[in-house]
């Protein structure tokens, strides 16, 4: 049975036309063995048609998709890579994609899980229905008529500084030595710069003062904004939250851990500009 509002003749027809495609088996993306997306009957090779797919346009940087519409498409679990290609987590691939390239792809993950989680009304549990190309899903139910958008969790990452040190920490999840800066979702009715109180204070129990805008990165597992902050340090003692932080501590400058998040992450971004502005070199040298 088709799911509400995907058409499989659409589907089949989308496939004929010359596109590129940014095709995804849960968060892996299908390049071809040179590393570009394919092309419109590449697909077809698989056997199988799309769950779903969203138009993304013509790239505004040529480079992404040489000039021709992209198109999104989820394709089913146990679908295999046609020659020459192959799929790839798209978290591996960060730091691998050229930039244009990676900012599609995150917009197209992001939309193809929007579209998947909003099949049906989260208010009446009616179908919806995606007019054209716009991206917006209407509850069918003329008694509700809810319209759902694209959803964007906002989440705050913050460098905390102390003179010469930095605040890191490392998570249960993380692989062993890693550490990077603290972050965490913005609440209902906070501020960005409330949740990064609020967030200190509960990871590590430190207050901190003032705090400064960075720079913003969209995070596409499933739907993040990360909004990047700087901070000074004011008060405490770190106790880390039993049940998030496994260790954190301040790092000097000049013995920073060896495992450090990747150059694609708004993170990597905070701890280059805090070895830049004390006039260390990025890669970091590591200390004793």
């Amino acid at each position: 049975m088709d799911e509400p509002g995907m058409g499989q003749d659409a589907a089949a027809s989308a496939l004929a036309q010359p596109l590129r495609w940014l095709a995804f088996r849960g968060a892996e993306l299908l390049l071809t063995d040179a590393g570009t997306l394919p092309a419109g009957d590449a697909l077809s090779a698989l056997g199988c048609l799309p769950l779903r797919t969203q138009s993304l346009g013509v790239p505004a940087d040529a480079g992404a998709g040489a000039g021709l519409p992209c198109q999104a498409a989820e394709l089913p679990a146990d679908a295999e890579p046609p020659p020459g290609t192959r799929f790839t987590h798209l978290k591996r691939l960060n730091d691998v994609l050229p930039d244009n390239l990676r900012r599609l792809a995150a917009r197209a993950l992001e939309l193809l899980e929007w579209d998947r989680a909003h099949q049906f009304c989260g208010a009446c549990g009616s179908a919806t229905v995606q007019p054209g190309d716009a991206k917006v899903r209407r509850c069918t139910n003329p008694a509700c008529g809810r319209e759902h958008y694209p959803r964007v969790s906002p989440v705050v990452i913050v460098a905390v500084e102390r003179g010469d040190e930095i605040l890191l920490g490392r998570s249960y999840h993380f692989a062993p030595g890693f550490y990077s800066t603290l972050a965490g979702f913005v609440d209902a009715g906070e501020s960005a710069e409330e949740a990064i109180h609020r967030e200190i204070d509960e990871e590590v129990a430190l207050r901190v003062r003032n705090v400064r805008y960075f720079a913003s990165q969209p995070w596409p597992f499933p739907h993040s904004l990360m909004l990047g902050f700087q901070a000074e340090y004011e008060a405490g003692d770190i106790v880390c939250a039993p049940d998030e932080i496994e260790h954190a501590g301040f790092f000097h400058v000049d013995a920073l851990p060896a495992s450090l998040p990747s150059p694609s992450t708004i993170a990597h971004w905070l701890l280059r500009d805090f070895c830049r502005r004390r006039g260390r070199p990025w890669p970091p040298q590591q200390g004793g």
